[in-house]
């Protein structure tokens, strides 16, 4: 198998490495399947068209450009072989629904031949709910005061109504044209294909099966119904089909627990490794690049990813810190998550260095001011090993090297990514560790050799479980929406210590102090005229029974059978 391949119709004015097959004949099959092209003429996998971009407007020299071709190819290898958006297709049948007025129905109907769809026409006041997916939709309308559901593969909807856009399978021929939906409708019915956009850990989830919603946020920014939480059993629920792999929801979940498929957080690490001695522009592949007609000035180079949304305070860190460069983001819209990041970064940028770690640039004539303005940042290269580390941890430890040693202030984070520092008023804490267990990325932690409560605030997604877990009134609170640019942030801080208490009959430790007095000044006033039952307050559990079977057994008459207390 050949992997890489460039077309060009014309001749070449530099060679390219022997790794790269070189063709000026079209065709319209992967006859030696390619795994990247730069060009849809020939192809393969992944057609990678930054290639032509790059050529077309790079002042590189010649020698540098040879080698960054071959670069931006194996680029495009490593995603293609990190890569974890499998590929599934879904049986699409002919059976069709038409949701229009009567004339628009007949336009439609002049445009197809009699047999090509089983066709049913309503009207759209009498639609009701649409569920499913394309292949295999509910849609329910009314009919003589009845609701009655129609089950087809795809909709055809004339100014659709909103309950019919988050669905797959549904169209609207005033959006583009009906030609371009019934050549779409037709492709589909031939062969549908989608692709695995997102990949879910529940283990660190902020809403898997928590007693309360703490967090949602990824199904309040999802546009379709990927994304559908059950309220009862704290689950999520995930349809593949229905995504539009935009990634919005990978930026805004703030432990980590979802990843963007095509371009996965250990992707990203290995291609921004190769971005070493170059200025990352990343181009979303959405944006039309083909003709793009700007000057790339020398040491930049383009970074073309799946998704526009899915880009996080840590992947843009780490294409910073590996490239010691800023940033130059060129993509026509910011998903909610990315703008927060993106602001996190630069004000982190700003105390630091006095410049933004991010350029966003959302047209041409943007783009031009930013390739002008964009540079290597002085002395903020960093790496490390990012296997193996959830989001949070691979953010905490690249922020620690940037900060080290000083003290450059707070950043202030935003509506959509939240930072946060978690404070316990010590003299009300029992250590009874409630929100130790309710912590799932390990920010707070349980130290046992000297019987104290921690905080790595770097790592604390500030979802408020523990705050809601908390059985002690007045104990813990959370500092929200910060940062603290500082060597403690990134240590663990004792929020809370205590001496662990011995029981009275064996010497044996069995709890912390203030949790033993805790039970007791509760139960005192109950147990005062009963010393045994008092003296157990002070007990373990093993010798709670013992002494009071041996108080029962020496003075058995002064008992209540009923009561189990002394008479």
């Amino acid at each position: 198998m050949q992997e890489f391949v460039y077309f060009s119709p014309d001749t070449l004015d530099f060679p390219l490495p022997e790794s790269i097959v070189v063709t000026s004949q079209a065709t319209t099959e992967n006859q030696n399947h390619y795994i990247i092209s730069n060009s849809d003429a020939v192809p393969a996998e992944v057609i990678a068209k930054e290639i032509n971009f790059y050529i077309r407007n790079s002042r590189d020299p010649i020698a540098a450009q040879i080698k960054n071709i071959e670069k931006l190819y194996n680029m495009n290898a490593i995603r293609f072989d990190l890569g974890q958006d499998m590929s599934y297709t879904q049986e699409v049948d002919n059976r069709l629904l038409l949701v229009c007025t009567q004339e628009q129905e007949g336009e439609f109907i002049s445009h197809i031949s009699s047999d090509e769809f089983d066709l049913y026409a309503v009207r759209p006041e009498i639609v009701i709910e649409i569920n499913g997916h394309i292949g295999a939709l509910e849609v329910s309308v009314m009919s003589n005061g009845k609701e009655v559901p129609i089950k087809v593969s795809q909709v055809v909807w004339y100014d659709q109504h909103e309950l019919a856009t988050e669905q797959s399978g549904t169209f609207d021929p005033l959006e583009s044209s009906l030609e371009d939906v019934l050549e779409t409708i037709r492709k589909n019915i031939a062969h549908y294909e989608y692709k695995k956009f997102t990949v879910y850990d529940k283990t660190i989830c902020q809403y898997h099966e928590r007693r309360e919603e703490i967090c949602s946020k990824c199904e309040e920014v999802c546009p379709t119904v990927a994304i559908v939480k059950h309220d009862e059993e704290k689950h999520l629920e995930f349809s593949q089909i229905d995504c539009h792999g935009c990634g919005g929801c990978i930026s805004v979940c703030p432990s980590g627990a979802l990843d963007y498929a095509p371009s996965n957080r250990e992707s990203i690490f290995e291609i921004a490794k190769e971005m070493q001695g170059h200025i990352p522009l990343i181009i979303p592949r959405n944006m039309n690049i083909d003709t793009l007609d700007v000057d790339l000035k020398t040491g930049i180079l383009p970074l073309a990813l799946e998704g526009e949304k899915f880009l996080h305070e840590g992947t843009f860190l780490t294409l910073a810190q590996e490239s010691a460069s800023q940033v130059i983001f060129y993509s026509d819209f910011i998903s909610k998550g990315s703008r927060d990041a993106i602001s996190i970064l630069n004000q982190i940028y700003q105390k630091k260095y006095g410049v933004d770690a991010v350029l966003v640039a959302m047209n041409e004539k943007e783009l031009t001011v930013a390739l002008e303005k964009v540079s290597f940042v002085a002395n903020s290269r960093y790496t490390f090993n990012e296997e193996g580390a959830k989001k949070r941890e691979i953010f905490a430890i690249r922020l620690r090297d940037l900060v080290g040693n000083e003290n450059l202030g707070e950043v202030n984070t935003g509506e959509h990514v939240h930072y946060g520092h978690v404070e316990v008023k010590e003299s009300n804490c029992t250590l009874c560790l409630v929100c130790v267990g309710a912590c799932n990325v390990g920010a707070l932690i349980a130290n046992a050799e000297d019987n104290t409560l921690r905080l790595n605030a770097s790592i604390c997604t500030m979802c408020g479980y523990c705050e809601v877990s908390c059985p002690e009134t007045d104990c813990l609170t959370i500092k929200k929406d910060v940062i603290e640019l500082k060597p403690s942030w990134f240590k663990e801080e004792v929020l809370a210590k205590d001496t662990l208490f011995e029981c009275v009959e064996c010497g044996k430790p069995f709890a912390t102090t203030k949790a033993v007095q805790k039970i007791a000044d509760m139960m005192a006033p109950i147990f005062a005229n009963d010393p045994i039952k008092e003296r157990t307050l002070y007990c373990c559990e093993d010798c709670k029974p013992k002494i009071m079977m041996e108080s029962y057994m020496k003075n058995p008459g002064d008992y209540n059978n009923e009561t189990g207390g002394l008479r």
